[in-house]
């Protein structure tokens, strides 16, 4: 196909990537399930673990059909290349192993995922790298934590689960002032909504398990460049300059195109093993083809329940980026296209326990640690998944003890709205 046929967004989502097989016409993408791959001769073989020819020579580091869900990822982002991992944070870790070392620091913005901050905290931490969390809008903040030590500064496109937007552009343009790149998050908008890249991201990851794949069944996790960062100005060892891992090997010299995606490949994947599976890249690339029109459900759907609920009586407030009184709503609108994303956040008047009682008490919505399914999901964050957290880091991270988070999903809205209001009466019932 030529590009003007794989133009528009849609239809991206369904062909890029992937054309019919050559050896037997199958339309549908194969599924390679194997380990490794026959080398013609042994200069082939020595060429290929030299690096000078891209073709597959171990599971562990590419495969032909997780390349398809990789090209066809990066094509949705925008990107120049992208690298499919484990989980979403499976692919925080290969970023963080090329792009940090001992005595580096990240620069977070607090409206971040529990288990994002945990990793950065702790398991960061044990690497010798220090979190440097600042508040998510705090231009100003950003400026002054970042430093010659910085290895990279993260956001999320809309915070989780505070549903926060930050001003990318203006975050990315203090980080690119200290040559220092900007990576985002890109999980709850997903390329169907944001692409980070336009507003001046360097490198975007996501959770597959999410909206991307969208059934609940897969998980997995993609990292996408743009291939514009300058690496040698930022002192990237591990992307520009000699590779110590790699004899006479120059990832930006050698992959111009994309060399934090080919150091990823061949450093983070090959040395951690946190490479996406070909068979869940295979079901990834079946949810991907109805992304889009998922994401106009999910969006639909999310509005008439934020509006439904911030009607409520029994409803203390409600966070959601397309109501107009979220403080993020210019930046969601300025950042997001085609919709404020699935996610909604409220609390109930009788606070922390009432959050409690709600999630047990839906039958539509499924209770559990889960987002971006095609069903509708709740969880109580402060009890759960940022339950580890202490509370003045829960309160940093947008959660408050009474927050209940709903993915809403793309059932009929009368049948999810009818879930709500039975489980609010039984939550609220004294």
């Amino acid at each position: 196909m030529t590009d003007r046929d794989l133009s528009k967004f849609r239809t991206r989502s369904l062909h890029a990537g992937q054309s019919p097989d050559p050896a037997t016409r199958s339309r549908a993408p194969p599924l390679y399930q194997t380990t490794s791959y026959v080398f013609d001769d042994a200069d082939h073989a020595a060429e290929l673990y030299a690096l000078d020819r891209e073709e597959d020579i171990y599971s562990r580091m590419s495969n032909p059909t997780v390349s398809m869900l990789e090209e066809r990822l990066a094509s949705l982002e925008g990107g120049s290349r992208a690298v499919a991992t484990g989980s979403g944070m499976a692919a925080l870790d290969a970023a963080t192993l090329v792009l940090a070392e001992v005595g580096d620091n990240v620069v977070c913005s607090t409206d971040t995922y529990g288990g994002t901050s945990a990793y950065l905290s702790h398991t960061a931490k044990r690497r010798g790298i220090e979190v440097r969390f600042v508040p998510t809008l705090d231009i100003d903040a950003y400026e002054e934590a970042i430093d010659e030590d910085t290895a990279y500064v993260h956001v999320e496109t809309i915070g989780n689960p505070s549903l926060v937007t930050p001003d990318f552009e203006a975050v990315a343009d203090v980080a690119h002032t200290q040559n220092v790149p900007l990576v985002v998050d890109n999980t709850f908008g997903t390329p169907a909504l944001c692409r980070p890249f336009e507003h001046g991201a360097d490198v975007v990851w996501e959770s597959t398990t999410k909206w991307i794949h969208g059934s609940g069944t897969t998980v997995g996790g993609v990292l996408v460049e743009d291939g514009e960062f300058d690496w040698a100005a930022g002192g990237y060892e591990e992307i520009a300059g000699q590779n110590a891992a790699y004899h006479d090997t120059d990832f930006t010299r050698d992959f111009p195109e994309a060399p934090f995606s080919a150091a990823v490949r061949y450093r983070s994947l090959r040395s951690l093993g946190n490479q996406q599976k070909p068979f869940d890249a295979w079901e990834t690339l079946q949810g991907v083809e109805t992304l889009p029109i998922r994401m106009e459900k999910h969006c639909e759907n999310a509005a008439i329940v934020a509006e439904y609920l911030a009607e409520h009586d029994e409803v203390a407030w409600v966070s959601y980026p397309g109501l107009a009184s979220h403080e993020t709503h210019e930046n969601a609108t300025r950042y997001l296209d085609g919709g404020y994303g699935g996610m909604v956040a409220f609390g109930l008047e009788d606070g922390y326990t009432a959050g409690k009682r709600f999630c047990e008490a839906t039958e539509l919505a499924s209770f559990l640690a889960n987002i971006g399914d095609a069903k509708t999901l709740v969880i109580h964050p402060a009890s759960t998944t940022h339950g580890q957290l202490t509370p003045e880091e829960q309160e940093e991270a947008g959660v408050t003890p009474d927050l209940v988070r709903l993915s809403v999903g793309i059932e009929d809205p009368a049948d999810i709205l009818a879930d709500i209001e039975a489980a609010i009466e039984e939550a609220t019932a004294t």
